[in-house]
C-alpha cells in the first residue's frame, strides 16, 4: 500500500495506491489546518508501506505535509523530482527540473494508459499545454493563466469593473459579469484549441485533448476538439512512478 501525495497550487490531494487501484482519496484547499486536516483524513484508513509526493509548492508546506505524515505513520514522503527521462517519457525541456512535475506526471499516466499522441491541458490555477508523441517524447507546451485567475487579475488591475454577481459563459454577453467569465473561459478554450492545432502535423493528426484540473468540467463544453476528461492524473501518474521504481528516491 503506498500513500500519494498530490501538491497542487490551490489543494492537497491524496490517495492510497493498492495495487494500481486509487482507494481512500481526499483533497482540500490550502487554507485550511494542514496538519489537523491530514490527522483526521488518515487516523482510520489504511496504513502505507511507502509515501511518494509530488509538489508545485514551497519548501513550508512540503515541511507540513512531512510532519503530519511522520506523525501519521511514522515515515517521511519521498518527494518526486521531474526527471529528463522516466516511466517512457522525455522531458523536452533543456533544463529538465523546471518543467513542473505535475505536468510530467500527467505524461506519464497518459503514456501508461495508451493516450499518447496526445495534447495535455490541465486548468486550474494555472493553464498549462503539453503534446505528448506516440513514442512518449514530450514536444513542449505552453502555459498561461487559468480562466479563473484571469478574472481575478482584472479585478486587482480596474478600477471601475467591479461585477455585482457572477458571471455565466455566453456567446454575447449584455453585462459586465457575464463579459468578463465569458472572455476569460473563452480565452482558455481558444488557447487549447489553438494548442492542438498548431501540435497536430507533429503528433501525426488531429490529436486528442486530455483534459484535468480542477476547472476541467467548466471548460470542456468549451471546446472544438474532441475532450477526453481524465481525473487525478498527477496520482495516477505517480502510482506509475511508485510501482515501476520502488526503491529510488525520486527521478532520475
Amino acid at each position: 500500500m503506498i500513500l500519494l501525495l498530490d501538491l497542487g497550487n490551490t489543494r492537497l490531494k491524496f490517495a492510497m495506491c493498492d495495487d494500481g487501484a486509487l482507494i481512500h482519496r481526499g483533497a482540500f484547499a490550502w487554507d485550511a489546518d494542514i496538519a489537523g486536516e491530514l490527522a483526521r483524513r488518515w487516523a482510520d484508513g489504511p496504513r502505507p508501506t511507502r509515501i511518494v509526493g509530488a509538489s508545485v509548492v514551497d519548501a513550508a508546506r512540503e515541511r507540513a505535509v512531512s510532519a503530519a505524515a511522520e506523525r501519521a505513520f511514522g515515515m517521511a514522503p519521498c518527494w518526486v523530482r521531474t526527471p529528463a527521462r522516466a516511466c517512457g517519457v522525455t522531458n523536452a525541456y533543456a533544463e529538465p527540473h523546471r518543467l513542473g512535475i505535475d505536468r510530467f506526471l500527467a505524461m506519464v499516466d497518459a503514456r501508461a494508459e495508451g493516450r499518447a499522441p496526445c495534447v495535455l491541458a490541465s486548468v486550474g490555477t494555472a493553464l498549462t499545454l503539453d503534446a505528448l508523441d506516440a513514442n512518449g517524447h514530450h514536444l513542449g507546451g505552453w502555459i498561461a493563466p487559468g480562466p479563473v485567475l484571469m478574472q481575478q487579475s482584472i479585478l486587482g488591475a480596474t478600477a471601475q469593473v467591479r461585477p455585482d454577481h457572477p458571471g455565466a459563459v455566453r456567446d454575447l454577453a449584455d453585462n459586465t459579469a457575464d463579459g468578463l467569465a465569458s472572455g476569460c473561459w473563452q480565452a482558455s478554450a481558444a488557447l487549447i484549441d489553438r494548442f492542438a492545432t498548431r501540435s497536430a502535423p507533429m503528433l501525426g493528426g488531429a490529436p486528442t485533448v486530455t483534459l484535468g484540473g480542477g476547472d476541467a468540467d467548466v471548460l470542456a463544453p468549451l471546446l472544438e476538439h474532441r475532450v477526453v476528461p481524465v481525473p487525478d492524473a498527477v496520482l495516477r501518474g505517480l502510482a506509475v512512478w511508485a510501482r515501476s521504481q520502488p526503491q529510488t528516491d525520486d527521478f532520475s
